[in-house]
Parts: C-alpha cells; sequence; structure tokens
C-alpha cells in the first residue's frame, strides 16, 4: 500500500501549494478513497498486487478528470444578449428603402445567392432589372408588379453588437397609415432620400412624402434618424460631393423645424456621432456601397466618414425599464395551436406562465409561449417583436389596437380624453374647432374620433395658456381639447408612456394634427 500512501501525500502538497484551497477533485478523490478505506477495514486483510492497485488508481483518475456536464447555452440565448432595435425604413415613393433593405440583408448573410439569380431573373422577365433586391423585401405579387410597397414588410439581420428588426414602411400617400403602423413600433429611422435629379426635389417639395414622413416618424417617437443619400451612383449624380451637399442643405433646416437635433460637420466627428439625432451618409442601395464596408476612395474619395452597419451600431436609444408594468400593444393575431397575438414590448418583462389582461376588455390571459424571431424564449423584456400564445381567450376577441397589460397595474380603457394637439395643415377652407372629425393613430389603435371642445390655446412663445377661450384655430396654432371616440381605447398618459400617449390626427388621407395626451378621466382602468 505504499503507493497509495505516496498518491496522498501528494495531494496534500499540491494543497499547501493551492494557499490552503481545496480542489473540488482533489476532495472528490479522498472521498472515494475514504469508501475504499472503510471497505478494506471490513474486510479480512488480503494481498493486494501492485497491478491491481495500477488499475484502481486509473479508475480514480478516470473520476477525476470527469467534469460535470455543462449545458451550452443556445444559439437563440446568445444572439438575445445583443441589443435589439427596430429600424423603420422611411421615405418618398421610389426613393429605394425596400432595395436598401433587401441589399441590408444580402450583405448580412440571411439571403443566399441562388435567391439573388432567382430574384434577378424574374425581374428580369418582367423588364424592371434594377428592382431584384426589393424583391427581397416586397414578398407579394402587386408589390412586385407596382413596384410600390404596400404592407410594412419586416426581416431580421445582425451585426456584431446588435439584432436588428427592418420594417420597410411604405411611401406611397396611399399608404401613410401603414407607414404610421411601421413608424410607431420603431426605435431608429431610416431616411432614405433619392440623390437622382428630379426626384429629391418631388419627395421634399410640397406634397412630397419625405416631409409627412419625417414629422410623423418624430411624433411617433423616433428620436434618432439616418439620412441616406441613396442612388449616389446614378449617373445623374455619379457621387457628387456638390448633390450630396445640396441635399444636406435643403434637409437640415427641415429636420431642425421638425424638432430633430442637428448639426452640421457631425460626419467628421465619428466619435460623437451618437450625442446628435441626425446622422447623414451616401449610399448605393443597389450596388451595396457604402452599407456594411467603408466606402472604397476609388469610388467616392470625399468621403471619411462610416459606413451603414457602423453607424446603426454607434446609435444609443434610451433605456427601457425591464421591471415596469408590462405593456405590448398588439398589432396583429392569429391562429396556431391556441391563440397567438404579435406585438412590441413597451414596458417591462413577460414571462412563459405569466397571468395577463387583455385591454381594453379586461380578458385573463396566461402566457403559454413566448417566441422572438421564430425562436421560443422563456422570457423577453421590452423592445422585443414577440408572438405570445395566449390561453383563456379566442382570436375573435382581440382587435388590433388592444394591449397585453399586467393585471397588477393594467393599462387605461377610455372614450375620451384631454390632449394638446399642434395644428399642422388644415385641408382647404376647414376650420378646427368643436365638432370636427378625425382619424387618430395612437400606437396600434386607428379609430374614428370627434373634438367635443377647445379648453384653451398655447401660446407657443411663453409656452401658457392664453386668457381667451377659444372657439376656433388655425394652421399652426397649439391647444388643447377634449377628444371623443365612438370605442374604449387604451392610451397612457404622455408623461407616464410617451409610446403609449402619443398620437396623430388624419382626414382625407393627410397628416392635419399631431399630440400627446394630457389628462384621462378619473376612474377608466
Amino acid at each position: 500500500m505504499d503507493i497509495e500512501e505516496d498518491i496522498r501525500a501528494l495531494q496534500l502538497d499540491s494543497a499547501e501549494e493551492n494557499n490552503g484551497a481545496i480542489n473540488p477533485e482533489d476532495a472528490q478523490l479522498e472521498q472515494v478513497e475514504e469508501v475504499d478505506k472503510m471497505d478494506e477495514d471490513s474486510k479480512p486483510n488480503t494481498t493486494v498486487s501492485s497491478e491491481e492497485v495500477q488499475q484502481a488508481e486509473a479508475e480514480v483518475s478516470h473520476k477525476e478528470v470527469r467534469a460535470p456536464e455543462v449545458e451550452e447555452p443556445s444559439k437563440e440565448e446568445v444572439g438575445n444578449k445583443k441589443r435589439h432595435l427596430n429600424v423603420v425604413f422611411i421615405g418618398h415613393v421610389d426613393a429605394g428603402k425596400s432595395t436598401t433593405g433587401g441589399q441590408i440583408l444580402f450583405l448580412s448573410g440571411q439571403v443566399d445567392d441562388r435567391t439573388i439569380q432567382k430574384y434577378e431573373k424574374e425581374a428580369k422577365d418582367k423588364s424592371r432589372e434594377s428592382w431584384y433586391m426589393a424583391y427581397i423585401m416586397d414578398t407579394n405579387e402587386e408589390e412586385r408588379l407596382k413596384g410600390k410597397t404596400v404592407e410594412v414588410g419586416r426581416a431580421h439581420f445582425e451585426t456584431e453588437t446588435s439584432r436588428f428588426t427592418i420594417l420597410d414602411a411604405p411611401g406611397h400617400k396611399s399608404y401613410v397609415p401603414n407607414m404610421i403602423s411601421g413608424a410607431s413600433q420603431a426605435d431608429i429611422g431610416v431616411l432614405v432620400i433619392s440623390a437622382r435629379k428630379g426626384e429629391f426635389e418631388t419627395g421634399y417639395e410640397r406634397g412630397g412624402q419625405t416631409r409627412e414622413h419625417v414629422q410623423l416618424a418624430k411624433t411617433l417617437g423616433v428620436s434618432k434618424l439616418l439620412v441616406v443619400v441613396n442612388k449616389m451612383d446614378d449617373p445623374t449624380v455619379n457621387w457628387s460631393n456638390e448633390r450630396y451637399a445640396e441635399i444636406e442643405s435643403k434637409m437640415v433646416p427641415f429636420l431642425k423645424s421638425s424638432g430633430y437635433n442637428v448639426k452640421k460637420g457631425i460626419k467628421f466627428f465619428w466619435s460623437t456621432w451618437i450625442l446628435f439625432d441626425v446622422v447623414f451618409l451616401p449610399i448605393s442601395g443597389l450596388i451595396g456601397a457604402n452599407i456594411k464596408t467603408r466606402m472604397d476612395k476609388s469610388i467616392c474619395s470625399w468621403w471619411t466618414g462610416p459606413c451603414l452597419f457602423e453607424a446603426l451600431d454607434s446609435i444609443e436609444v434610451p433605456p427601457r425599464d425591464p421591471n415596469g408594468p408590462f405593456r405590448m400593444p398588439i398589432i396583429d393575431k392569429f391562429k396556431d395551436m391556441g391563440t397567438v397575438v404579435m406585438g412590441k414590448v413597451e414596458s417591462g418583462t413577460v414571462t412563459e406562465g405569466d397571468s395577463l389582461l387583455v385591454m381594453p376588455n379586461k380578458t385573463h390571459v396566461k402566457v403559454v409561449g413566448v417566441y422572438i424571431d421564430d425562436n421560443k424564449v422563456r422570457r423577453a423584456g421590452p423592445g422585443e417583436n414577440l408572438r405570445v400564445r395566449l390561453s383563456g381567450i379566442d382570436d375573435e376577441d382581440i382587435l388590433a389596437g388592444f394591449v397585453l397589460s399586467s393585471v397588477a397595474k393594467p393599462i387605461f380603457g377610455v372614450t375620451e380624453f384631454v390632449a394638446q394637439l399642434q395644428i399642422l395643415e388644415l385641408l382647404d377652407n376647414a376650420i378646427f374647432t368643436a365638432g370636427y372629425k378625425a382619424v387618430l393613430h395612437i400606437h396600434s389603435v386607428v379609430e374614428e374620433c370627434e373634438i367635443t371642445e377647445l379648453i384653451e390655446q398655447i401660446d407657443p412663445k411663453t409656452r401658457k395658456a392664453m386668457k381667451k377661450r377659444p372657439l376656433f384655430v388655425k394652421n399652426g396654432a397649439v391647444v388643447k381639447c377634449r377628444i371623443q371616440v365612438n370605442s374604449l381605447i387604451c392610451v397612457e398618459l404622455f408623461s407616464d408612456f410617451p409610446q403609449l400617449g402619443r398620437f396623430t390626427l388624419r382626414t382625407e388621407g393627410k397628416t392635419i394634427a399631431v399630440g400627446k395626451v394630457m389628462k384621462l378621466p378619473a376612474v377608466s382602468a
């Protein structure tokens, strides 16, 4: 038994070298040997050969190196550790939003070469060779035939530090309500502007969607904006610095008037871009220039800034509260082994097994499953786009605009509220007064409303209420008023939940006012 004593002496020396710390594996070995010794004490003395001792040591050594199996985190769990941002692509029709979105997905590895070749052939057969990248985002036949996005396209891509959901909003003025739906879910916006001669001017001039989209984005809470000047490779532009500077000089004053913090020269200060609301950069969505990698100096010698991916990674958004009351406006629902609702978490955290309320009809439901990008997860926090499977409710009892809410502190359900409005541009010969009717857009709610009372007008200089109570107001006025809707809708005070308390008013296809919820009825939950 000399060999066993030598082994024990070596273990004690090892423990002393480790400053008295006991190695768990050594402790395991000692326990094994103690058990063996107890067995030996209970047995009569027997002679043990050296071969048997060596065999026993080999078995102990085998036990010693066998580490407990640790379950590696899944790819989805690792991905979820990255921050998640919703990016809405906005801008005038034909600016290249879908093409740029498709190019991003291709460059980030979400679409393979074979699929691209298929889309190239399909576009060529329709004599629309330059549309093939847009086919990645525009998936239905109507959009591909007309070359116009109708619904808000959704797709996902990742960089080294972030996960992004692309929301490809339609640019045509007929589909602005769909654009509002996309922008209301976004954290940051990418305003796509065409540098092609005549196209920028059409989008920017009165009646163009560039202006309306910027105003709506700011109203809907898109606080950070990347202005990408697209089609810089067009023969009418040819990466001209003069054309780029001309577009920037026209956009900066308008962006300032819309409430964005714009400072000239930010493109030269890469490390401080995150301090500003707006960043300009030139790209070509069709050929993928300055999107994933920085601009080749042989193509564009004057651009010294980063590429689109770098700019997206650098943007910081306000922190969200994972411990707040749960709020998820529902944008869609369907049946799939139960009732499944879709939406973006605006506040709080949801866990599989949670009991929640569907407001405003106050239906108690249980969370059966939580999904991010088609991957099932146990828990999800604010900012995530989710599919949540529920029990306790039928999909026919849910409408877009309902809100999945915490039981302890549910969202308010109201038919009227007091709001502060800024009148943008009324229709010709229209008067904004009590009795004015419009369509209210607030988070995922679309509801007809009526102005029942003008309470007071706000002086834009002093920001205080004027003494005289208004009978009507004109363009540019700021007014506090009472708004009434026919059905219960879910809203919050702007001061408590900005994303659930800001809204727009539209009528006859035109945005006439933007506003925020200031006061709710006393008993409304």
